[in-house]
């Protein structure tokens, strides 16, 4: 049986919905793996939890209904180095949320756009000008800003939330090289295979079992968010167009905000809302500048016709 791909709807509304729902989605993940870290787990055992879950869950959801379709892929290579960038990207970020907040690690994130840009370069071989050049620097200046080298503020977990951007970019330019060879659902299976099989002779050494019911919870409740969050960001593409979505994705920011000053009690810095805009507002621009060139392009292409 063959995967059935479902026609483009104009439903923006609906779009928009999903995305927050993923982005709240990828907040429970990062709040699951930050409580269980501090429970005592180790970050190998929690990495393995939470691509295990997502490789059972979308095996025994999808195996029956797509067979070997789910397991075809055209490019086996994109897909394993795809699925260690993903791997990577986690377990750096996974290691850096035993130290820091939830608002700086995420704040450190919405530097990806930025990263995205920049590598698209050499990857893609994309074209970039002085503007949004200029706009990685000034996004780069926020990201100082939050970690603030040199200072009694930094902590070299900080380090390894700019790894797992770096890992991130490289991940969404493969998913770039990817669209319209193998299906989503392809892609996940690949993914949460090739993390589980990659940490799972790392995961054995020194295995722990949650102390408590909130760490059960945690521990049954990753792998499903992992799931359901990539499925929704995946699924609001075929209801709005990305240049519609892709702002909400700064709202993320609140979601990480209220679970770091709610569960954790770890409020946000001064410095925060000094470096955060910046990043933000740079990944905007270069958002808003991309949309521009593109337009051009179809206005100069209609014009030629």
């Amino acid at each position: 049986m063959s995967a059935t791909v479902r026609p483009i709807e104009d439903r923006r509304l609906l779009g928009i919905a999903m995305v927050l729902g993923g982005y709240f989605c990828f907040t429970i993940i990062d709040s699951c793996a930050k409580w269980l870290t501090l429970s005592g787990l180790p970050t190998g055992e929690v990495v393995f939890v939470r691509y295990a879950g997502q490789f059972v869950l979308v095996t025994a959801i999808f195996a029956p209904l797509l067979r070997v379709e789910l397991v075809r892929t055209r490019r086996p290579e994109l897909e394993l180095v795809r699925g260690l960038c993903l791997l990577g990207s986690t377990a750096a970020n996974f290691m850096a949320l035993r130290f820091l907040p939830l608002t700086v690690t995420s704040s450190i994130n919405f530097s990806m756009p930025l990263v995205l840009c920049a590598i698209s370069i050499p990857l893609l071989g994309e074209q970039v000008g002085w503007r949004r050049w200029l706009a990685i620097l000034v996004g780069f200046c926020g990201v100082l800003v939050i970690v603030r080298p040199g200072t009694q503020a930094f902590h070299p977990a900080m380090v390894l939330s700019l790894i797992n951007v770096l890992f991130t970019a490289t991940y969404l330019v493969l998913n770039r090289k990817l669209a319209g060879i193998d299906g989503v659902t392809t892609q996940q299976f690949y993914a949460g295979m090739i993390a589980t099989v990659c940490v799972f002779p790392f995961a054995l050494g020194g295995w722990m079992w949650p102390p408590d019911v909130a760490g059960w919870f945690c521990f049954a409740l990753i792998g499903i968010a992992a799931l359901v969050g990539h499925q929704l960001l995946t699924t609001a593409h075929r209801f709005a167009p990305a240049s519609v979505l892709a702002p909400f994705g700064y709202l993320q920011i609140i979601f990480m905000t209220a679970s770091s000053w709610l569960i954790f009690q770890q409020p946000p810095d001064v410095w925060i809302f000094v470096g955060a805009p910046i990043v933000i507002g740079s990944g905007f621009y270069i958002w808003l500048r991309e949309r521009q060139l593109a337009k051009s392009v179809v206005t100069e292409a209609v014009t030629q016709d």
